[in-house]
């Protein structure tokens, strides 16, 4: 890490910045925003290419899942620990640790000779890509004015929906004219170029201070928070709906293990101590935000997985061509994304995250009439373009509203639990719909409906478990308020509260 003089962060107030200061501001977020998007896209690349990799390295299908697995399980063993990183370490040590580490682990894999060491690097990118989501979140929560934090919050929204949205279509198209190697070797330039330019450029904005580490803490995360994502995504990757003693092992030891790290956090955040400071729920839009995230994310991720399942599964799509399918909802949400940034910024959360929340549930509740063997694709692509709206219409307000009711002292505490439980909520919507999914198809089948009706039937019981959770998220949007410090904060006097917001303790 090199140390520089930190830079003081922008007024959170409002009040307009010196154009150096906010040059730089944008400076070091447009960086992090275009290398957390390059990290975050290589989440869900591997999936479509699990065919090639079982032929190219000789390896069975349950092998091969480990690239994703251990992928994700890496990123949910790391992400807790980035609330001491961000706290302990300088701005620009942390961005050239974790875009090495990405990096490298890029450049490994491309030359992989093996699956052993092809596994290896796939857990260094995932150490890297854990730090950096974190990092832009607490970032633009220190150094953007709270009356246009919205727009700055967009661009998150375009990293964490956009990229794993579209990770599986680049991956197709790749791998229709190259081999699984090239997924690597056409983002190895860009990770090296933002490297490249995050050494030359990213200035270090924060003060590192003394924050201690609780070795337990780190242990109990790791089995905790580890375990559960494991056990999950394990549970998600049978379609055959089966579960093995070693899934429900995971999840009950990741269940006690979590407990155990809750109870030591509560302990040490008395002396200022913990790893990951659970206060942050003390504050009520933040919890509630939290919760509707979370459900947003089952959402995403539960389609992801369902709908190319029947696309390929009922409708015969190629791989490809159900990348395609599903590419331009990706589109419309980073398109989005800026605009929903300014309204936010103008409305305030409630004007967006209601009519949001009651388009996913629509969307959702439509699929399970219309996903039928004799849909047109055009369908197909229309829903999951309107389910795309309503998501954008949800992510940058429920980000700018959760972390910007916290005080300044937990925006790394907070970034680092909603980028965690982010994780936890992509691996539980898998697992939940593949699961649904499955048992249905099964069951339709033992009734003798044919395979295709079959399984048109349990994805469509499957969207009808996500709907109802929408319909959750639907009375949850009533109760988002507006940051204290936000112009709009006025606007949720007429509005349900569930208590005031805490001081900085």
């Amino acid at each position: 890490m090199i140390d520089a003089q930190p830079i003081e962060p922008a007024s959170p107030t409002g009040v307009a910045l010196p154009p150096a200061h906010s040059k730089r501001n944008s400076t070091v977020i447009n960086l992090l925003v275009v290398s957390t998007f390059v990290v975050i896209l290589n989440e869900t690349v591997m999936g479509v290419a699990i065919p090639h990799l079982m032929t190219d390295l000789q390896i069975t299908a349950v092998a091969a899942q480990w690239l994703t697995t251990a992928f994700l399980l890496t990123m949910a063993v790391v992400i807790p620990i980035t609330g001491f990183l961000l706290k302990r370490f300088p701005t620009r040590g942390i961005f050239i640790t974790a875009m090495s580490l990405f990096s490298a682990g890029t450049l490994l894999a491309a030359v992989a000779p093996g699956f052993d060491v092809l596994l290896i690097a796939r857990v260094i990118q995932a150490s890297g890509t854990a730090i950096m989501m974190p990092l832009l979140i607490t970032t633009v929560m220190q150094l953007e004015p709270a009356a246009t934090r919205g727009r700055r919050m967009g661009s998150i929204s375009i990293v964490i929906a956009v990229a794993p949205a579209i990770g599986p279509t680049i991956s197709g198209l790749i791998l229709s004219a190259f081999n699984w190697r090239y997924m690597f070797i056409f983002v190895l330039p860009v990770a090296l170029f933002a490297l490249w330019m995050g050494w030359r450029r990213m200035e270090n904005v924060t003060e590192p201070t003394h924050a201690p580490l609780d070795v337990l803490s780190v242990v109990l995360s790791a089995l905790g928070f580890g375990g559960i994502v494991f056990g999950l995504s394990q549970l998600g990757e049978s379609i055959e709906g089966g579960v093995t003693a070693t899934t429900v092992s995971a999840i009950a030891v990741g269940a006690v293990a979590l407990a155990l790290f809750v109870w030591r956090q509560l302990v040490l955040q008395r002396s200022d101590n913990a790893l990951l400071d659970l206060r942050v729920f003390r504050t009520p839009t933040f919890s509630v935000s939290t919760a509707m995230f979370m459900i947003v994310m089952v959402s995403l991720f539960g389609s992801l997985i369902l709908l190319p399942l029947f696309m390929q599964g009922v409708l015969g799509f190629t791989v490809l061509q159900s990348g395609l399918v599903i590419l331009p909802g990706g589109i419309v949400m980073g398109v989005l994304a800026p605009f929903i940034g300014k309204l936010y910024d103008r409305v305030g959360p409630r004007p967006l995250v209601i009519p949001g929340a009651a388009i996913v549930a629509t969307v959702l509740w439509t699929f399970t009439a219309v996903l039928t063997p004799g849909m047109p694709s055009w369908q197909l692509v229309a829903a999951h373009v309107t389910l795309s709206i309503g998501l954008a219409l949800m992510f940058t307000p429920l980000f700018s509203a959760s972390l910007g009711s916290l005080p300044p002292r937990l925006y790394a505490y907070g970034s680092a639990t909603l980028t965690t439980l982010q994780q936890v909520a992509a691996a539980a919507g898998t697992a939940l719909f593949i699961a649904i999914m499955s048992g249905v198809t099964m069951s339709q089948a033992d009734s003798g409906a044919d395979a295709t009706q079959a399984q048109a039937a349990g994805i469509q019981a499957a969207f009808a478990v996500g709907g109802s959770l929408a319909l959750i998220a639907i009375v949850l949007a009533f109760f988002v308020r507006p940051p204290a410090d936000s112009p709009h904060d006025h606007d949720h006097k007429g509005a349900p509260s569930v208590t005031s917001e805490p001081s900085a303790a």
